[in-house]
Order: C-alpha cells, then sequence, then structure tokens
C-alpha cells in the first residue's frame, strides 16, 4: 500500500453542468499536492471520457480544458475508473473510451475507500 494520501473523485455530471469541471480542478489540485487520485465516472459523468468528447469541452473558462485535466490525472498515474452499466447504457464499450481509463464498478472504487481514500462527489 502506497504512504500517499489517496483522494476518489466521483463525478456524476457530464458536459451540461459546470461541477464536473471543478471535479476535475479538484483532481488535478490532489496531483499537485502529491495525492494518488482516483476518478470514478458514473451516470452522464462518464461522457468525459468519451474518445473525442472533450477535444474542445470547456464548462469554466478560466480553468484548463478538461482534455488537460484528464491528462494530468492520467499521466500522474491517476486511475479513471467508469461505471460499467453507466457506459453501457450510453452504449459505450471499452473502445470507445480514451487511453487509461478502465470499465470498473464500485467494487473497485471502494477499494480505494478501504485503503483510506477521502471521497468525494461532484
Amino acid at each position: 500500500m502506497s504512504d500517499k494520501k489517496k483522494l476518489v473523485v466521483i463525478v456524476t455530471n457530464g458536459f451540461n453542468d459546470e461541477r464536473s469541471s471543478v471535479a476535475w480542478s479538484v483532481a488535478n489540485g490532489g496531483v499537485a499536492s502529491g495525492m494518488e487520485v482516483t476518478m470514478f465516472l458514473v451516470s452522464s459523468g462518464v461522457d468525459w471520457v468519451r474518445k473525442g468528447a472533450v477535444e474542445h469541452a470547456r464548462p469554466n473558462p478560466l480553468d484548463p480544458t478538461i482534455k488537460d485535466m484528464i491528462g494530468t490525472v492520467v499521466d500522474s498515474g491517476g486511475k479513471i475508473l467508469v461505471c460499467p452499466p453507466c457506459a453501457g447504457v450510453r452504449g459505450y464499450e471499452k473502445d470507445d473510451l480514451m487511453d487509461g481509463v478502465t470499465l470498473a464498478g464500485s467494487v473497485a472504487m471502494l477499494d480505494v475507500v478501504q485503503q483510506g481514500a477521502e471521497a468525494i462527489t461532484f
């Protein structure tokens, strides 16, 4: 088990809600603070990691692009977990999702919580 503090950010909102931008911003703050970050995308939050979806998405023009913020999480070794049923109901399969994204349910996210992660939801 890593000595780093762990953070789980649960993203329930997609392109229609600025809170999703806040979620990625908080995750990037966790990375900058040296935390081990896990994102868990559910409901319309899974739309963020569909290939090509974030090319121009910027819910808050004062934040970096979502594409850049996702890249920061992935490049830091963070995990991006996508709820399989939430992806499935949208017709997404593994090949439809960005590289570095894992289809994994709540058990995988809760495993990180059991390891001492703080969890926040947007």
